[in-house]
């Protein structure tokens, strides 16, 4: 059994990353030679200088003030605030809950039985205190999950990384002692992999030596560890190669007894190879190289499908999900589920002899219980709240309880109780409401695309709207990895944006998962421009219906979302009044070589063919940036310890815009990894900044 945080990543495969490592400008002609190659050492004292006088400069102009010291103070009690809902996951036959509040800055994980879960008032039993784990050795740790023995769920690797970075530090830890087990398993902080094969062997993805990464700076070699042994005396069972992405384990259960092991050779983002490892030999397991393993059921594999594939006469096609005989290639496999229409099938989970499916239709969710009839399947769909947003939140293949989350922009979130066997829910906890929603209302609108695709977006605002274009109004997207977005409550975006009078939209663009692989793809590569069209497609909508106008309209996005502000910037400056570039890649010229990016060429193309050279050089932001255009403000944050994208490109596009004279806020948080901050008032003072700079570009300062 494995438990984890959720990233912003969602594919296995988009995470790991060089740590710290200087950056060398791989087509330096294409790239403004006046950046000083200094800016690329991440940690470097001149960087670090230069860092620091950023930030002052930042704090001293939007971190004071009533404005700023109102949204800190929001934000911080809405993160250290006890109403919220406690997050299950269920190990070792108890419910496991990871919290932070304003006694716990790092967090405590803790459990209690599922009884008392279910109660108004849990009582909670504290397993481990990061915070005083953290003072203890007097390292800056983060959780990162655990990874539990299935036959023995009390035995865990603990997760740690320092100050939010991917890469981690991994330990065995007893969850009923609370202490970490003595001469058990411990893995040096490392971009890594693992799982365990039994009590006493660990199948381990690692970097041996300096030499053992990927171009991406994932390990490639998969040995076998045994307690007691020291890593060097681990024993080789699997070797990928430097082009790979990545090589990881992971070993499967199903509830009835079986247990498969696998090897996944990532091959690019969304390409692998997968092996079933068994008796010490190593086979390859016959299904597409676009295709995710989601579950083990009945000893078969179950495969959503990134592509279509033919098997014989008959074609499963994409998107669809089939059971698969991972060391039969000659049994032909058996559909599940194939998703219709605007239909995506976002999880497939194993509960006690039943199969527990996800799926959006039009970017609304449901969840159905599949059970096996004969030679098929029958399903049964849940009785949740329609027109919302529906996901698992903890599933445990062993008993047929499982547990579901339900929100939606304006309705806090509510946790279900599910039953597998009975197709039943049961209400447990709602999240009190954060915010006043009572005149406020949700629409969903869709505009045609440059190419006459219908783009669907989200749109949040009071009831006594006046459509006259004055409407402060904040525009995020994603639009890439096929990560898709839907409708969540926020608390944070309640009270600091909605609250005070703004307006919010979600813009669901090609390149997510929304609508399934499909929409994915038809933004990958040289194909991008239609994600970039389909947002500013969204704000001429905006502006067309009178919502909004470009001196109230705001946009935010991080990550490939940061990357997607980058390029708006640059493409429509005169669309926007402020840019809220979060975490994000700028420089595409160079990005292969920059942290994790090599990882990234499945999505994003390479310098190394010309065609794709050509368009990326067409969309690179600091590749673009021109002295002569009158540009919004923009807000470019980023941390230090991001070791996925790198603190680099947000540098050396603020550095570029100072040679330019043209104005702009920077922001590195020092700690924090691919996001806001490694505790909560980092957390809060990055938010804070963020919703200062938005307001006080649209004109407010209070």
């Amino acid at each position: 059994m494995t438990v984890r945080v959720l990233r912003s990543f969602r594919r296995v495969g988009l995470a790991a990353l060089l740590t710290g490592s200087m950056f060398t400008p791989l087509h330096a002609a294409d790239a403004p030679d006046t950046i000083p190659a200094w800016l690329s050492d991440i940690n470097g004292a001149q960087a670090m200088s230069w860092v620091k006088a950023q930030n002052d400069r930042t704090l001293r102009l939007l971190g004071h003030g009533p404005l700023y010291q109102g949204l800190y103070n929001t934000s911080l009690k809405l993160l250290q605030t006890h109403d919220r809902l406690a997050s299950p996951m269920q190990i070792d036959g108890m419910i496991y809950n990871f919290w932070r509040d304003d006694r716990h800055l790092r967090g405590i994980l803790r459990r209690t039985t599922p009884d008392s879960y279910a109660t108004e008032h849990p009582e909670w039993t504290v397993a481990l205190d990061l915070d005083a784990l953290a003072a203890k050795e007097k390292r800056n740790w983060v959780y990162e999950g655990v990874g539990c023995l299935h036959s023995q769920q009390n035995l865990c690797l603990l997760h740690l990384s320092d100050g939010g970075e991917d890469a981690r530090s991994v330990r065995e830890f007893d969850l009923r002692t609370g202490k970490f087990v003595e001469g058990g398993f411990s893995l040096p902080h490392a971009k890594q992999d693992s799982s365990w094969l039994d009590r006493d062997t660990l199948l381990v993805s690692y970097p041996w030596t300096d030499a053992d990464v990927t171009e991406s700076s994932y390990p490639y070699i998969v040995k076998l560890l045994k307690r007691g042994q020291s890593l060097a005396e681990a024993q080789t069972v699997f070797t990928g190669n430097r082009k790979d992405v990545e090589v990881g384990p992971e070993v499967l259960h199903d509830g009835a007894g079986h247990q498969v092991t696998l090897i996944r050779e990532g091959l690019d983002a969304f390409s692998a190879k997968v092996f079933l490892y068994r008796d010490g030999q190593v086979t390859p397991v016959a299904i597409p190289l676009k295709a995710d393993v989601a579950a083990l059921f009945n000893g078969r594999l179950v495969v959503q499908l990134k592509e279509d594939w033919k098997v014989g006469t008959q074609t499963f096609p994409q998107g669809g999900v089939v059971l698969v005989d991972p060391a039969a290639a000659t049994v032909a496999p058996q559909l599940l589920l194939a998703p219709t229409g605007k239909q995506m099938i976002q999880e497939v989970s194993t509960s006690h002899g039943h199969l527990i499916v996800t799926l959006y239709d039009n970017v609304r969710g449901r969840i159905s219980i599949y059970t096996p009839s004969g030679t098929g399947f029958t399903h049964r769909d849940l009785p949740l709240p329609q027109n919302m947003s529906v996901d698992l939140a903890s599933v445990d293949e062993d008993s047929p309880v499982a547990y579901a989350v339900s929100t939606g922009f304006l309705s806090p979130t509510t946790l279900w109780e599910i039953n597998s066997n009975t197709a039943s829910v049961q209400k447990l906890h709602t999240l009190p409401a954060q915010f006043d929603a009572s005149d406020m209302t949700v629409e969903q609108q869709e505009v045609r695309s440059t190419d006459g695709t219908s783009v669907p977006y989200f749109i949040v605002h009071r009831r006594d709207m006046k459509l006259d274009g004055t409407n402060p109004t904040l525009l995020y997207a994603y639009g890439g990895f096929e990560v898709p977005l839907f409708p969540f409550y926020s608390a944070g975006i309640g009270n600091n944006w909605l609250s005070r009078g703004g307006v919010y939209v979600l813009a669901n663009i090609r390149g997510g998962g929304e609508f399934g692989p499909a929409w994915h793809d038809a933004g990958l590569k040289t194909h991008r421009q239609r994600i970039y069209d389909d947002f500013a497609s969204v704000a001429k909508d905006l502006m067309d219906r009178k919502v909004t106008s470009p001196q109230h309209l705001a946009i935010q996005g991080g990550s490939n979302g940061g990357l997607l502000m980058g390029v708006e910037f640059t493409q429509h400056p005169d669309f926007w009044k402020a840019v809220d570039i979060e975490v994000p890649l700028l420089d595409m010229m160079n990005y292969e070589h920059m942290s994790a990016g090599a990882s990234w060429v499945g999505e994003y193309g390479t310098v190394s063919i010309p065609e794709q050279k050509a368009f990326l050089r067409g969309i690179s932001p600091l590749q673009n940036l021109k002295p002569d255009v009158k540009y919004p403000v923009p807000f470019i944050e980023t941390t230090t310890k991001d070791d996925r994208v790198g603190p680099v490109h947000a540098r050396r596009f603020a550095w570029r815009m100072s040679e330019l004279k043209l104005p702009y806020y920077y922001w590195e948080q020092v700690a924090g990894g691919h996001g806001f901050g490694a505790s909560q008032k980092e957390i809060a003072q990055t938010q804070a900044l963020s919703y200062a700079y938005l307001w006080s570009e649209l004109g407010r300062t209070h």
